[in-house]
């Protein structure tokens, strides 16, 4: 029996036009789904549907199958026509979408002042009401109209519907009342109540609800618009950051030319306060590059000949030139941006209980706006007190609360996590941030530096001093290539501030002690501390030891002056964020390929209790299984390919950004600038996203609750119900807004 092929399955990103609601959501998620192999997801806030599907499905059947349900549906522009949009310039939709809220506004104010105030009704002031609200109900509520009437073409129900329905009932009423039913006639009064009350016979309008459902509905969508366009501010900044134009070093010569057309390797010109064009390695000059907009580090990075650059930099110095390393998609910048986009696509838990509700939301909503209207009017209550409930129930029943509660809450914290320097690759990861309670910490690279460098520097009191010393042991390793010698060079250029140290002469190497060779005419050497020393460095000998750092001693013509600790020393934001993990209830835990000694050393200088030394990439793994089993739910914090498999069995995996590509594939979370310090203002963004979602979603489900009911039973003014309605869904984006102002807590470093 031959086995049936496999399909491979892709991914494709679809824009889809026409959704208002979180019924269009579920609709279109529902139809794509019939299709063989095919599963979407569907994003309100962003109009996007993500959709995984056999390759043997075309992007036609799936635009097909969109448009079949009642939208349009389109592959994404390319970023080079996006970008007039992501700058925030105003779409010719939004501007006829503000022209239609203005010339509604500007007829309806006058039929609400006069159908709300009876003292200014003079003679004939209805039928003046009825001309100024028709162009409303027609013109104004003709988006609401086209799209329910393209939704009963397809058999479906959505918040176009119900608007629809509500704005044509009053207005269909209010015209048989002028014409027929006597409220045409000149002298009419019509009082005006907060809540609907029966009036003799049919001589009452409803104007007042014919043209204020379409104006708060307008004014509604116009705000959620401009809000949702404020929760993806973030990553348009992102896409702002990046160059249009780059200034290209050809020999002696410099011309300017379109990013797109600058390829790997060429050497491109960086002005003090312009923006690196792409990533890169500085091959001359010097300066200081700001990364606060592209990995969230506050402080200036210092750049010289050799140091890597990140597109989207900002150039705080002199002049640079740097050789592209990374063009187009590949670079740091476009990563960061894809990711957060990807982040932006999914759906929390709750998100899809809200949306499933509300397949089946807009069918009850209708059936419940006929019975009333049956109620009412079998319980022989006046026609328009029939008409007034039925209407409300219509109108302030429209689910867009639910289909924004999730997605515009996530928009704003993606946004922000990718500000401060935290990715994270959707709804499931921030859940998984919320509830975390223990995390397995990595040693080298993640929390210490990864690579040797100078800890401390102890000198003889009435030696030399100890920038002398400094200066003279920098110039003779020089000449040495072993990662103490480099070390040493680097910690006396970094401190001196100095770009060439002394020259040396005569060096040589000795094998197993150190080096040595002549600088300024004395006879330095660096070697393995022996023999008797001075107080001073005998006591910080035992120092050094203990905190698993290999120390050297520097002689200057025979004369002990220094001892410098050399070691992977700890990153100085890693004290902070083991403190604050700690009082947010998750437990550290140290588990590291490394040997016992500086394992324990690195955590009694951070206040870890559990360590793990020596262990490998499959002690990891076994090890996170075990704390899985004791009830824990475990993130592993790593940056190498020795911990992708305790990344991937983790319950959350964090990957460093400075770590390599299978640890950040392996990774739930990606912290861009290196630091873990980022971790706990993640774990932050986390619960309060999450704490808003719900907020958002209790606030979205309890006014249905409330309103509906009051609108059954006739205590609920249809115009009411419209302004109701949509500011149920400000305030949901609003909430979600707040997200963009979180801020770090305030960098405090634990003094040594």
């Amino acid at each position: 029996m031959r086995a049936e092929p496999v399909s491979t399955l892709v991914t494709t990103d679809l824009t889809v036009g026409g959704m208002t609601c979180a019924a269009c959501v579920n609709r279109v998620e529902k139809k794509l789904g019939k299709l063989d192999g095919v599963t979407a997801t569907v994003n309100l806030a962003t109009g996007r549907a993500r959709v995984s599907h056999p390759a043997e499905v075309d992007v036609g059947q799936l635009v097909a199958t969109v448009e079949k349900a009642g939208y349009t549906a389109a592959l994404p522009e390319p970023p080079k026509k996006q970008q007039p949009r992501e700058g925030g310039r105003e779409t010719e939709e939004a501007r006829q979408e503000r022209d239609r809220l203005l010339v509604t506004a500007m007829l309806a104010m006058p039929v609400l002042v006069l159908s709300m105030v009876p003292a200014l009704q003079f003679r004939h002031w209805q039928w003046l009401c009825f001309m100024l609200a028709a162009p409303v109900a027609v013109w104004g509520a003709w988006p609401f109209h086209v799209r329910a009437v393209r939704g009963l073409r397809h058999s479906a129900a959505t918040m176009d519907t119900l608007v629809s329905l509500g704005v044509v009932a009053s207005f269909a009423w209010s015209a048989y009342a002028l014409f027929l039913g006597g409220a045409g006639d000149p002298g009419m009064r019509m009082p005006f109540s907060l809540v609907p009350a029966a009036s003799d016979g049919v001589a009452h309008i409803y104007l007042e609800a014919a043209v204020g459902v379409p104006l708060f509905v307008l004014a509604g969508r116009f705000l959620e618009a401009r809000a949702r366009r404020g929760t993806g501010a973030a990553l348009r900044s992102l896409a702002e950051l990046a160059a249009k134009e780059v200034s290209v070093r050809d020999g002696d010569c410099e011309r300017l030319v379109p990013i797109e057309e600058l390829e790997e390797g060429q050497v491109f010109v960086v002005r003090p306060g312009e923006r690196v064009a792409t990533d890169g390695q500085v091959v001359e000059g010097s300066s200081a590059v700001d990364l606060s907009l592209v990995t969230g580090e506050s402080e200036p990075a210092e750049v010289g000949p050799g140091s890597a650059v990140v597109g989207g930099a900002v150039n705080a110095g002199g002049l640079l030139l740097v050789r592209a390393t990374a063009v187009g998609a590949d670079t740091q910048l476009a990563r960061i941006t894809r990711l957060v986009t990807e982040a932006q696509a999914g759906k929390a838990r709750a998100q899809r209980l809200a949306d499933s509700v509300a397949g089946v939301f807009v069918p009850v909503v209708l059936a419940l706006a006929v019975t009333a209207l049956g109620f009412w009017l079998g319980a022989g209550a006046d026609p328009q007190a029939a008409i007034t409930a039925c209407v409300a129930v219509l109108v302030v029943a429209c689910p867009c609360a639910l289909g924004l509660a999730t997605p515009t809450a996530l928009m704003a914290a993606t946004g922000r996590g990718a500000q401060l320097g935290v990715l994270v690759t959707g709804p499931q990861a921030l859940e998984g941030l919320q509830h975390l309670d223990a995390v397995v910490l990595d040693k080298t690279g993640t929390l210490t530096t990864g690579h040797m460098s100078v800890a401390r520097v102890t000198a003889v009191p009435d030696g030399l001093g100890r920038d002398a010393v400094l200066r003279l042991a920098g110039g003779v390793e020089q000449g040495s290539e072993h990662p103490l010698g480099r070390a040493v060079a680097a910690y006396a250029r970094r401190e001196l501030r100095e770009q060439r140290l002394p020259d040396v002469s005569g060096f040589s190497a000795l094998p197993g002690r150190g080096v040595r060779g002549r600088v300024e005419g004395r006879l330095v050497e660096v070697l393995t501390p022996d023999g008797e020393l001075p107080v001073a460095l005998a006591a910080a000998l035992p120092v050094a030891e203990a905190a698993a750092h290999t120390p050297v001693l520097v002689r200057v013509d025979g004369v002990a002056e220094a001892l410098i600790e050399v070691g992977d020393v700890v990153r100085p934001g890693s004290y902070r964020a083991v403190d604050r993990l700690r009082r947010l209830g998750v437990r550290p835990v140290l588990a590291t390929g490394d040997r016992e000694a500086p394992a324990l050393a690195v955590a009694a200088d951070l206040g870890i209790d559990e360590v793990h030394a020596r262990c490998t990439p499959e002690d990891k793994a076994e090890l996170v299984r075990e704390l899985q089993e004791q009830g824990y739910r475990v993130a592993v914090i790593g940056d190498g390919v020795n911990d992708a498999a305790a990344l991937a069995g983790a319950d959350l995996g964090i990957a460093m950004g400075t770590g390599t590509d299978v640890a950040i594939g392996a990774a739930d979370v990606t912290l861009v600038r290196g630091d873990i310090e980022a971790l706990a203002d993640a774990v932050l963004l986390a619960r309060r996203t999450l704490g808003t979602i719900r907020v958002n979603l209790v606030w979205a489900f309890g006014y249905n609750v409330v309103t509906v009911p009051l609108a059954l039973v006739g205590l609920l003014n249809p115009m009411l119900a419209a302004a109701a309605m949509s500011a149920s869904s400000v305030l949901v984006v609003g909430n979600s807004l707040r997200l963009r102002g979180r801020q770090p807590s305030p960098a405090r470093r634990r003094t040594r």
